[in-house]
């Protein structure tokens, strides 16, 4: 571990420190009529995960970027975070990645170059296992370290998977369980203990690879990947695309099994109380502490599937294959009055 502990130069912490939806939403009003183009398949409209535009050959290009200062205080375990995080818009689409460039703002007079240059080696290891080039990039000067990538991908349009596709019946599945912020907050306030300490960055590291293999899969509906918004804000955004509502079951919702003891210990991102104010008034919870993890916002998580019922089969050998335990946490239905319900 390296002495640099990257996270005091930050106000923020991975993806904890997006802009709240509710604000975003205002930010994203505009006055300018936009283009209109028919080849622009997933644009901004639906929140999705990244931008798809069609090249009309039966497939498409995919286009995202996301960035974000840093989570952990390592300067190589931050850069490959924040590079899987990136890459994961492309998976979450059922897309193949094939290059990324650098975004990089660092406080040259705080921090040495060598350190940024351990943050760029992260980006690299990251890349190298999803077996694309980091091509190129921008760098600034600013006051706090920011790094992320922006990152092309294709994917054959009959795979391609969106977040507001699902279907009465879908069952629900997540491939990385919640609570990496919950853990990070408790690692800044020097409250994590240290047969802990490993958990959140070893499963942040991790590449969303196996949305490649899903997008195979017909009887997967709707696909998006858990980020700084939580599983209440994305599954929000996959049923109001969908117009529908979910129906999960806490106890089953795959979660990191010592958050108890930290939650106690108030260690609760700032993006918790962010997320259920934006999303709150459209779920219905049986204890209100659900929404400590619910809620909780992830950096570089796990991909939300909605699967239909003749593919469940199918679906959970591909996570078993991969050693993830496929848990079923809860199924969508027709649209009722909440979006969202939690027992």
């Amino acid at each position: 571990m390296s002495e640099i502990k990257l996270t005091q130069y930050s106000h923020g912490a991975g993806c904890g420190c997006k802009i709240a939806p509710s604000v975003l939403t205002d930010i994203l009003k505009s006055n300018i009529t936009p283009i209109h183009d028919d080849k622009l398949i997933v644009g901004n409209s639906s929140r999705d995960d990244a931008a798809v535009y069609d090249m009309e050959d039966g497939t498409a290009i995919i286009s995202t970027t996301d960035f974000f200062m840093p989570i952990v205080d390592d300067p190589f375990t931050f850069g490959k975070i924040a590079a899987a995080n990136a890459i994961s818009d492309i998976y979450a689409m059922g897309g193949q990645a094939l290059l990324a460039i650098a975004i990089l703002g660092w406080p040259v007079n705080k921090l040495s170059p060598e350190v940024a240059s351990q943050v760029m080696d992260g980006g690299r290891q990251a890349c190298k296992e999803a077996g694309i080039v980091l091509a190129g990039g921008h760098s600034i000067d600013s006051p706090e370290p920011i790094f992320g990538l922006a990152v092309t991908g294709r994917v054959d349009l009959d795979k391609l998977k969106r977040n507001d596709t699902a279907t009465p019946g879908c069952k629900l599945y997540l491939t990385k369980p919640l609570g990496v912020g919950i853990l990070s907050t408790a690692q800044k306030k020097g409250l994590l203990k240290q047969e802990h300490s490993h958990i959140a960055p070893d499963l942040m590291s991790q590449l969303n690879l196996i949305g490649q293999k899903l997008a195979t899969i017909k009887g997967i509906k709707a696909m998006t990947d858990v980020t700084g918004f939580s599983l209440i804000g994305h599954l929000s955004e996959m049923c109001e695309g969908s117009r529908l509502s979910a129906h999960i079951n806490f106890d089953k919702v795959p979660k990191l099994a010592m958050l108890n003891e930290y939650i106690a210990q108030q260690c609760l991102p700032g993006g918790t109380t962010r997320n259920w104010l934006s999303y709150g008034n459209e779920v219905t919870l049986s204890h209100d502490y659900y929404k400590d993890i619910l809620c909780d916002p992830q950096t570089s998580g796990g991909l939300l599937i909605a699967v239909e019922n003749e593919s469940i089969n199918e679906v959970e050998t591909l996570l078993k294959e991969h050693d993830i335990e496929p848990i079923c946490f809860g199924e969508l239905t027709c649209a009722k009055e909440k979006l969202i319900y939690v027992e």
